[in-house]
């Protein structure tokens, strides 16, 4: 025990012996110092400071939990010499900021001028450095001016039209009596107002239009305010009069490159803009938005023309991307039994199939799991193929007024099977509409999803077990699925990767067999399984939900740090003709982007042991409890690196199950499996590339009393080491 504690010791000084020698103040010249912080005290607590700290010239360096960013310390690492090495360290690392005096005279600027702008008038900052081996921080203290309401508005408007729609608006005026002044809240107000306007006809009109004028000379504790929007734009020839008056859209062109190859009748579908109609800024953007929304072009520009006589011309621009396109995606995996996974993907897109916007995906996957100790081997293939057309079938597209169009997605798959206990196939369709309920809420209904499974080549010992066992025999034998399914999913960051805060959450659901069941009178009934079947195959009946949220904060200097959380749930019940859920419906934990302490399917359920009629491991259950937690720090350049928590299992709750399996309150802290570890990530822009290790902290499967994993026994026997392509989640 001496011996490990000195071993311990050791270490501990030898770490802080090289952080010490690689601190970025050993690089500084004499006079110059480390610009460690930056804070600001206001001198009223209801005041909110950080919306300040944007406009403080100098930033220092980002930091992560217990320092700096290893960039940091990459670019002190090279010291001051000028050798080939040193020169690289500082093309991959990050310079220290040193504090600049004169910066913070322009900070003291900056925020005095803000604050105005806020309506503090007359608000004093005062800064405060501190100095402490060689390192900086900087204090702005803020006593805030005073603030002056508005005791009284009158409006200045133009005769006309113009006059009497702005007096229908006056109620939802953001600028009223009672409230403090600021050239904040005009601008807010004048924005609003102007994008009201675009709304009614009145294209000409712009902020340039709008003018605030206070008056405090009578009673400087008040002001009385005069808001005017006039016929001239500020800054121009006063005499050069322009009527706000109202226009109409005027005749639409289509520019298309001479190589794209587009149908004139789907121009017309996805354009809202009709020629006589009262111009309207939402109908240009709902336009846009459309042509955007069909993922063939590369650029989409809905320009206007200068009007002429009341009337605007509109040019909608269109630049084709690459019709054809390819994707590969690759995970995988292995743990300390020397099982190893790999799951490679690769999929074909045509964007333009029927030269209509219409998109034809082909995909072929793979899964493959071998034993590098073990004979063992099992292995899947499947290939799919969809075709999305960029409007609702059905239905006349003329009756769809949104900023996107439904889209009908017809779907079909083939999977084989082969694992050491029997051979699977698996065939696969589905009809549905997917697009954008509103903001930045999408859906996917399928009104129609079939699949039909096949089992053959069982293998002695499991079939054995699904004699002595009807729940797994209803599990694994051959199945017909026929029901719908919808799912609802919301982002408030639509871009393909995205590199800010975010947030999101997920909701699925599946309902199956619930028609078919109007026809059991018509249907064979099969007494062994106590089953009603279609072509001597039960079919399956069962609702089954699973819901995700999560969210990414982003911060740092260059908000290159992140907290990224997500929380997920699932559930199926299985009712009716059936008395468990198909295969392909029952939850599993572990993988890649799950519990990365464990590979996929060889978590749970609950507390129980490995099914021992798998060869390799299976474990599944029809309710899911996951979180994961990581956090995200730079490296160098493109490389970058993580650490992370993960928690959760899958359960059973049919009536049959053994105590182990089953969710109960009482067991939950006994069966939650926990695993952390660490990753490092390649961002290429285009891609992200993944290796996450996961060490096991908490493993139900484990005798009661010696769940809890030792760091003595992570290796080699509780650890899987993940390569996968993009973030978990």
């Amino acid at each position: 025990m001496y011996f490990v504690n000195c071993r311990n010791l050791i270490f501990a000084l030898a770490c802080c012996w090289i952080v010490s020698s690689c601190s970025p103040t050993r690089i500084l010249s004499d006079g110059q110092f480390l610009l460690q912080k930056n804070s600001v005290k206001v001198d009223d607590p209801r005041f909110n400071s950080s919306q300040l700290t944007s406009y403080i010239r100098q930033k220092p360096n980002s930091r992560l939990l217990f320092g700096y960013s290893p960039a940091v310390y990459f670019y002190a690492m090279a010291g001051k010499r000028d050798t080939k090495a040193a020169k690289a360290l500082r093309q991959i690392g990050e310079a220290p900021v040193v504090y600049d005096a004169s910066l913070v005279d322009d900070s003291v600027e900056n925020l005095e001028k803000h604050l105005n702008y806020l309506g503090y008038f007359g608000s004093e900052v005062e800064p405060k450095v501190s100095v402490k081996n060689k390192k900086v921080t900087v204090t702005y203290y803020v006593t805030l001016g005073r603030r002056i309401p508005i005791s009284s508005i009158t409006y200045d408007l133009p005769d006309g039209e113009f006059a009497e729609d702005f007096k229908k608006d006056i109620p939802n005026i953001t600028v009223r009596t009672g409230d403090f002044l600021s050239e904040e809240a005009a601008e807010k107000e004048t924005d609003r107002s102007v994008a009201l306007f675009h709304q009614k006809g009145y294209y000409s009109l712009s902020q340039g239009n709008y003018f605030f004028e206070a008056d405090t000379l009578a009673d400087s504790s008040k002001a009385d305010l005069v808001m005017s929007v006039r016929e001239y734009a500020r800054g121009t020839d006063s005499t050069a009069v322009e009527p706000l008056q109202k226009y109409r859209f005027g005749n639409v062109s289509y520019s298309l490159p001479e190589n794209l190859k587009f149908r004139p009748s789907m121009l017309s579908t996805l354009n809202l803009i009709k020629p006589g109609e009262l111009y309207d800024s939402r109908t240009v953007d709902k336009t846009y938005n459309r042509f955007a929304s069909v993922g063939l072009f590369r650029g989409v520009s809905v320009t206007t023309t200068s009007p002429e006589n009341g009337i605007v011309d509109v040019n909608v621009e269109l630049n084709n991307s690459r019709i054809h396109g390819f994707k590969v995606n690759l995970e995988a995996s292995t743990n300390s039994t020397g099982l190893v996974g790999i799951s490679p993907q690769l999929t074909y897109t045509n964007r333009n199939i029927f030269h209509g916007g219409e998109v034809l995906n082909v995909g072929v996957k793979g899964n493959f799991q071998f034993g590098v100790k073990d004979k063992i081997f099992a292995n899947e293939f499947s290939v799919s193929t969809s075709l999305r057309f960029p409007q609702f079938l059905g239905l006349p597209s003329r009756i769809f007024k949104g900023r996107s169009l439904p889209r009908t997605e017809f779907g079909a798959s083939f999977a084989y099977q082969n694992r050491p206990e029997f051979k699977r196939t698996v065939i696969s369709t589905n009809y549905g509409y997917n697009g954008l309920l509103f903001g930045h809420l999408y859906y996917q209904f399928n009104p129609f999803q079939l699949s039909i499974t096949r089992l053959f080549n069982l293998s002695d010992t499991f079939l054995a077990k699904l004699l002595t066992d009807p729940f797994v025999l209803n599990t694994y034998l051959n199945n017909f699925d026929l029901g719908a399914g919808l799912s609802v999913y919301y982002t408030s960051d639509t871009s393909t990767n995205p590199k800010g805060s975010h947030h999101f959450a997920r909701f699925s659901m599946d309902i199956s067999g619930n028609v078919l069941s109007l026809f059991n009178k018509l249907l064979p009934y099969d007494s062994l399984r106590d089953s009603h079947t279609i072509w001597e195959t039960p079919y399956a009946q069962y609702v089954r939900g699973e819901i995700q949220a999560g969210r990414t904060i982003a911060f740092g200097k260059k908000m290159n740090h992140a907290i990224a959380y997500r929380f997920l749930a699932g559930a199926g019940y299985a009712y009716g003709n059936s008395s468990s859920l198909p295969f392909e419906k029952y939850f599993y934990c572990g993988g890649a982007s799950s519990l990365r302490g464990w590979q996929a399917r060889t978590v749970g359920p609950g507390t129980a042991k490995p099914y021992t009629f798998f060869v390799i491991p299976n474990q599944t259950g029809d309710f899911k409890l996951e979180a994961n937690l990581e956090y995200r720090f730079p490296i160098v350049r493109i490389l970058s690196g993580a650490v992370f928590v993960d928690a959760g299992n899958v359960w059973s709750w049919y009536q049959g199950a053994p105590d182990e399996e089953r969710f109960t309150f009482k067991n939950l802290p006994e069966s939650i499996a926990m695993s952390w570890g660490a990753g490092l990530r390649l961002n290429l822009n285009f891609i992200l590339i993944r290796l996450d290790m996961g060490l096991r902290l908490h493993d139900p499967a484990r005798d009661a009393g010696d769940r809890w994993v030792s760091p003595k026994i992570w290796f080699p026997k509780n650890y899987a080491l993940h390569f996968g392509v993009g973030y978990p989640f």
